[in-house]
């Protein structure tokens, strides 16, 4: 039968094959047709005669081919034929499709849809057919009369992709059926249903499956919905990332049900590489992209920004045309994160309305984790990232040796942390990535090398970090290698961070060792001066950080050998043997500079105590070297007078004099050296035999030093050549040659000073002589001062930097003002009777705190050691603590004589600059300082200590100084202290910093500073501006300031009056701080900077809130759901604005003086009303929804236009006439006219902007008018027109003028035409 058919195909024409055809059932042909399909026997050539037969222009043909068409579709879809046949057979199908009729096309295409939906389909070969079916289909123009009802190709083929989308897909088949569409002709609705269909599969596929389906979407997206497919995918993995943090951060448990880390993120990778693929081909994919990620900024960003998107847009750097854009996008991504969160951090107010969200740094450090997993194509832009944004947010200038950043405080804040943030991608990026560990630190060192003229601090700490990290990695790196022979080129800091951040390789790489070395020799004899202090602080590096054997343990020694993380055995005897003789090398390379110049030698001398700590075995070569250096200067015969050769200390060449010899830092060198080798080494050696040589040079030191005492004690100022008749002045060489000399004398005596106390052992004797050497120190430091106040030139009265070290001036405090013991009462009475001594003492301390602040560290031994320098740091302050509220300063200064502050003020003073050093170097050690303050804290438990929270030290210290404050109020108003006052405002200031914002202790302090302000009334006009910021500073931390701010302004209104002289005010009395002398510029520019502030939120949270409108308008689905937090928003928004439009009304009206205050006042009208406009603008985009405008918008409107729209036009009128109010000028005042001329002028600036603002407010509420169909402008008083105005006196005034001119002209002709000429120009003046 089957071979009859096949030779009747032969034949030319079909009508016999047809005639046969119809004699046979459909059945037996579909069994002929498996039979031969299952054999495999010309199943192809069979199937073409049977279609050859069965001609569409036949009813019965054309079912029969149907019929024959759904078998082939169920053979193929069985599984039981060979993959040639099933090939064979679907190319024939689909060649067939087109001869179909259109109803049979609709039923073929429906088979399917019910073959999807029922999951009948085997391995869906068969839907490589459908979209030849649906595209025949749509070609279909005449009207096809199925079950569906009367509709044309084009209609059916839309119902049937409508149902497709709408029945469940098999997981198995989603890709296949995703392939299929791109085959398909889609209009733009037709293809989101179907990119929405996809999408909502993904969390119903296995996670590998997932990089297959993006695949396909992203051809089909070629179509178009682009935008949605993006959003689709980042979504999804949004989500996937959130539930797998989440599970990971919660019970163990369910680690047995996530998805593994690995697999999500190598899928994760897999998905960007395709996207940025498609992207290559498609450019307007990544616009797309782009443009889609740009506008979420504007609202909720973690829809738009997480961690896949930013690993996506990272991979997209690497497509030219698009890179310097998302770096852009990256940037201010950022940059906007760190604004908000310093915003929302700064406000109460913003808390309760906005929730704190993820950190855009947070999620860029997320990527570099996740790159671990084989993300070779973010990493290259995780590094230029990091770079972009050290570069751009890093330090941009240096302001006395010291980085500094430019701009606001708020500014500042977020470049740190941004510049901050950009380090971290580095130091993690290179923790992970072996590959690219080169490219980050040649890049860092480049860097440091070539930014000579700007910072590079944040380079050389993200390079410490680096070699910390991977010593043993980067020591034969040949970079380090070639950077150390431009250091000679570096400035002295950068030389320093630099061979500081590299410490650590040196120890594990001798030829990196032996390079610096020969760079280090070189430069000692190069003609810079700074090449030669860079060689001298890198050999002085190199000797801290070698330890000899025998040498005293970072613990003996009480300090850190270094910043290493390397295990490195310094101690075996090879190592050294070896160290021993490089030290020692290195300290003759050294004795060379002590003939340079002063500042090498400085360097040095400041630089061997440190090494005699870290090394004491060179202790040795180091003394022996200072002694001989010593000599120099020394007069050995004991009763020559002075004791020391200053005159060899000072170099004349030709007319200028320069300091040769550092002899006050020299001897306070050997001094301190001295002191520690007493104290540290030789109890180590009892018992043991030292060396006859050693000991006997430690004996002549201090033999030295005792006879330069006891002669720098006899000796008077014409001894040195010196007293108030010479010459001090700093045109002359005499003079410089003198000042120098006093500087050295008094730097000497100080060293003695804290030489003899150290060994003093409390004797009286020595006492005295202390007391005798500061006597000499005061003599010249008085006629230094006298001559510097005398003098045009100010430069002798620069204060000189103090040579007592930080902890000698901790101990000696402690001695002066706590020690208790009876046995040291007598000699401390010598010391205590000098009320000038003690005075010093307490400004030395303030001194060395001003330097930690300016500086980050102290002069003198361990000042550069931040542990140590926090010790001594606690002990002055519990020193300068106990002296204050012991000895109140009214109590001090009522029995007062002397001039000049007195010591319990000057105790509030460094309790004040303590106070913020702390706050601003030693945040982390908060905690310790406050219990190191605690007199009470040493006898407490261990137990009850970790109990107390920095919340209640802090409040304990607070209310100290809120008693102090309290009693000074409380007392007569002669007895008010304005310095002690601000002084105290400025502690509870930065203490109330320590305070938790949710405690009842803050509640307290807010509280207790309302009371002061409300009850206590002060003239002082900086007392009272520092106690009302202090309070707006605690206020905004629990609400709000917008009622105070109302309070306050009523309170002003009264004080100044009213602009209508005839009205008569009310006063109110709210805040008794606010009275006539403090109410302008005071208060009054306080309350507007607050406004300001109040204003700049509310800006904040509109732009916030438009951004979520515009977001719900993508997303249709969202905005039901973000309507509830939009009108809670909506109603602070308001509410803010209802208050402060009260706050400006009373404002507005009042009398204010000429000046800021008027300035400021206009500046601010400005801004609410460009608020106002802000806040209208959004209601127009969201008038369009069903929900209109809320009753609260139009109290709003009505406020504004009756409260103050007009008596803003009341106030421009009066700020104008102001000038014309004023009386005229007499002769004498002629010259100030100028002057007056340039404040009208710059009072009067700032109003065309604020009419423009008005009118721009006005404007969109006349279109919200229209499209709510509410008339919002009822209440708003229409402007004046204020372009043109004519003042009936002043045009009499000029008429008559006119008049008189003409009377005038017989009389005076020669004089006609100058007179005429002015009359018209003044005309022109008036009426214009």
């Amino acid at each position: 039968m089957d071979l009859k058919i096949l030779s009747l195909a032969t034949d030319k024409t079909t009508d016999k094959l047809q005639e046969f055809l119809q004699t046979l059932k459909t059945d037996d042909l579909n069994h002929l047709l498996q039979s031969r399909a299952v054999k495999g026997r010309a199943a192809g050539a069979f199937l073409r005669a049977i279609f050859k037969g069965s001609p569409c222009s036949d009813e019965d043909g054309a079912l029969r081919r149907s019929k024959i068409y759904c078998c082939c579709i169920q053979l193929v879809e069985s599984g039981d034929l060979q993959q040639e046949v099933a090939s064979e057979i679907i190319g024939l199908l689909m060649l067939e499709v087109h001869h179909f009729p259109g109803p049979l096309l609709v039923e073929l295409a429906s088979e399917f849809v019910g073959a999807i939906r029922e999951d009948s389909l085997v391995n869906g070969k068969s839907l490589e057919l459908l979209p030849i079916i649906l595209t025949a289909l749509a070609t279909k123009k005449e009207v096809l009369t199925c079950g569906k009802g009367d509709l044309n190709g084009e209609e059916h083929k839309r119902q049937l992709i409508d149902s497709l989308c709408s029945v469940r897909w098999a997981q198995r088949h989603v890709i296949q059926l995703t392939s299929m569409f791109k085959d398909v002709h889609l209009t733009t609705e037709e293809m989101e249903h179907v990119v929405a269909k996809v999408l909502a599969m993904f969390s119903k596929l296995n996670l590998q499956e997932i990089p297959p389906l993006v695949y396909q979407l992203l051809v089909l997206s070629s179509k178009g919905s682009r935008r949605s497919v993006l959003d689709g995918i980042i979504a999804f993995f949004s989500e996937l990332d959130k539930q797998h943090s989440e599970e990971q951060s919660s019970d163990e448990l369910l680690e047995l049900v996530t998805v593994p880390a690995d697999e999500l993120y190598h899928v994760e990778g897999t998905v960007i590489l395709h996207i940025v693929f498609a992207i290559k081909l498609d450019c307007e994919l990544g616009r797309v992209l782009l443009k889609h990620l740009k506008a979420g900024q504007q609202g909720d960003s973690r829809k738009s920004l997480c961690p896949f998107s930013i690993a996506l847009l990272l991979s997209l750097t690497r497509v030219q045309r698009f890179e310097e854009q998302v770096f852009e996008l990256l940037k201010t991504s950022v940059i906007k994160s760190f604004k908000d969160l310093q915003l929302l951090q700064g406000s109460k107010f913003l808390q309760t309305l906005v929730p704190q969200r993820t950190c855009v740094s947070a999620m860029i450090l997320a990527v570099v984790k996740n790159s671990v997993h084989s993300w070779d194509h973010v990493t290259q832009g995780l590094i230029e990232l990091g770079f972009i944004l050290m570069d751009s947010y890093g330090p941009k200038k240096v302001r006395d040796g010291k980085a500094a950043e430019i701009g606001s405080s708020l500014s500042k804040m977020t470049n740190q942390h941004a510049c901050k943030l950009g380090a971290n991608i580095l130091l993690e990026t290179f923790k992970i990535h072996e590959m690219i560990r080169q490219e980050i630190l040649e890049q860092v060192l480049n860097r440091v090398v070539t930014r000579t003229s700007s910072p590079v601090n944040h380079f050389l700490d993200l390079l410490s970090d680096i070699v910390m990290y991977a010593p043993l990695i980067l020591q034969s790196c040949s970079k380090v290698t070639e950077t150390f022979d431009y250091l000679s080129f570096l400035p002295l800091q950068t030389v320093q961070g630099l061979l500081k951040a590299v410490q650590p390789l040196l120890k594990v790489s001798m030829s990196m060792r032996d390079s610096l070395i020969l760079v280090l020799r070189k430069a000692m004899f190069a003609s810079q001066l700074d090449a030669r202090k860079s060689a001298v602080a890198g050999f002085l590096l190199l000797l801290k950080n070698f330890r000899v054997l025998g040498s005293l343990s970072s613990s003996q020694c009480s300090q850190s050998i270094g910043v290493t993380q390397v295990h490195v055995d310094v101690h075996s005897r090879y190592n050294s043997v070896a160290n021993e003789t490089f030290c020692l090398e290195i300290i003759d390379s050294l004795r060379r500079c002590l003939g340079q110049q002063a500042d090498v030698r400085l360097m040095l001398y400041e630089g061997f105590y440190d090494v005699l700590r870290r090394n004491s075995q060179l202790a040795n070569s180091i003394m022996q070297t200072l002694f001989s250096q010593l000599k120099l200067s020394y007069e050995p015969e004991p009763d020559l007078l002075p004791p020391l050769k200053l005159g060899a200390c000072v170099l004349t060449q030709g007319s200028q004099i320069f300091l040769q010899e550092p002899l006050d830092h020299l001897l306070s060198c050997i001094q301190h050296c001295l002191a520690w080798y007493k104290s540290k080494v030789i109890p180590l050696q009892q018992g043991e035999e030292r060396e006859e040589e050693e000991e006997g040079l430690y004996h002549e030191l201090d033999d030295m030093l005792e006879s330069i005492t006891i002669r720098m004690i006899k000796s008077e100022l014409e001894d040195f050549e010196l007293d108030k008749s010479a010459d001090f002045s700093q045109s002359t060489s005499v003079g410089v040659k003198n000042n120098i000399c006093a500087c050295l004398i008094m730097g000497v005596c100080e060293v003695l000073i804290e030489y003899n106390f150290s060994i003093s052992n409390f004797s009286k004797s020595k006492f005295e002589e202390i007391l005798s050497l500061f006597t000499c120190y005061k003599r010249f430091s008085d006629i230094l001062n006298e001559k510097a106040g005398k003098g045009k030139t100010k430069m002798a009265s620069k204060t000189h930097d103090s040579l007592l070290s930080m902890k000698f001036v901790s101990d000696l405090l402690s001695a002066l003002f706590r020690d208790s013991v009876q046995s040291h009462e007598e000699s401390l009475s010598v010391l205590r009777s000098s009320s000038e001594f003690m005075h010093y003492a307490v400004n030395v301390a303030l001194q060395k705190v001003q330097q930690l602040v300016r500086r980050g560290h102290v002069s003198g031994p361990d000042g550069q050691n931040p542990d140590k320098v926090f010790q001594n740091l606690c002990d002055i302050t519990r020193v300068l603590l106990w002296r204050y509220t012991s000895i109140p300063i009214s109590v001090e200064e009522s029995g007062k004589k002397e001039k000049g502050k007195s010591i319990s003020l000057l105790c509030l003073e460094g309790l004040q600059k303590t106070f913020s050093a702390v706050q601003q170097f030693y945040q982390p050690k908060i905690q310790q300082f406050l219990r190191a303050l605690d007199v009470t804290g040493a006898e407490e438990e261990e137990g009850e200590e970790a109990g107390i929270t920095i919340t209640q030290r802090a409040a304990f210290q607070i209310r100290q100084f809120q008693r102090s404050l309290l009693n000074m109020l409380s007392g007569e108003e002669e007895d008010f202290n304005s310095k002690e006052a601000l002084l105290l405002i400025t502690i509870l200031s930065t203490l109330s910093k320590m305070l938790e914002p949710s405690s009842p202790q803050f509640m307290q302090m807010l509280s207790w500073t309302a009371k002061i302000c409300k009850e206590y009334s002060q003239e002082d006009a900086t007392f009272c501006k520092s106690l009302m910021s202090l309070f707006f500073s605690l206020h905004v931390l629990y609400k709000s300031p917008v009622t105070l701010l109302r309070d306050l302004s009523q309170d002003i209104h009264g004080q100044l009056g009213d602009i209508d002289q005839d009205v008569e005010m009310e006063k109110t009395n709210h805040f008794a701080m606010v009275n006539v002398r403090t109410a302008a510029p005071t208060v009054c520019l306080l309350v507007l900077s607050q406004a300001e502030k109040v204003l700049e939120e509310v800006d904040w949270l509109v732009t916030k809130i438009k951004g979520w409108v515009s977001q719900e308008t993508v997303s249709e689905d969202a905005s039901s759901q973000a309507l509830p937090p939009n009108l809670l928003i909506e109603k602070a928004i308001i509410m803010q604005l209802g208050t402060l439009v009260t706050f400006f009304h009373e404002l507005v009206q009042t009398a204010l003086p000429s000046g800021s205050c008027v300035d400021t006042l206009l500046k601010d009208l400005s801004k609410i009303y460009s608020t106002l406009t802000a806040l209208v603008k959004y209601y127009l985009q969201v008038c369009q929804s069903t929900r209109g405008i809320p009753n609260t918008l139009e109290k709003l409107v009505k406020l504004s236009g009756s409260h103050l729209t007009p008596v803003c036009y009341s106030f421009i009128s009066y700020v104008q006439n102001k000038r014309s109010n004023n009386p005229k000028c007499t002769e004498k005042e002629k010259a100030g006219v100028g002057t007056s001329m340039a404040k009208v002028l710059r009072e009067t600036k700032p109003i065309p902007n604020l009419v423009f603002a008005i009118e721009q407010y006005e404007k969109f509420l006349i279109q919200l008018s229209k499209k709510s169909k509410v008339n919002l402008m009822q209440h708003m008083k229409l402007s004046t027109s204020r372009d043109f105005k004519i003042k009936g006196n002043i045009l009499d005034m000029v008429l008559r003028e006119d008049g008189e001119d003409e009377n005038e002209e017989g009389t005076a002709p020669a004089h006609m035409e100058q007179d005429r000429e002015p009359a018209k120009k003044k005309r022109k003046i008036c009426l214009s």
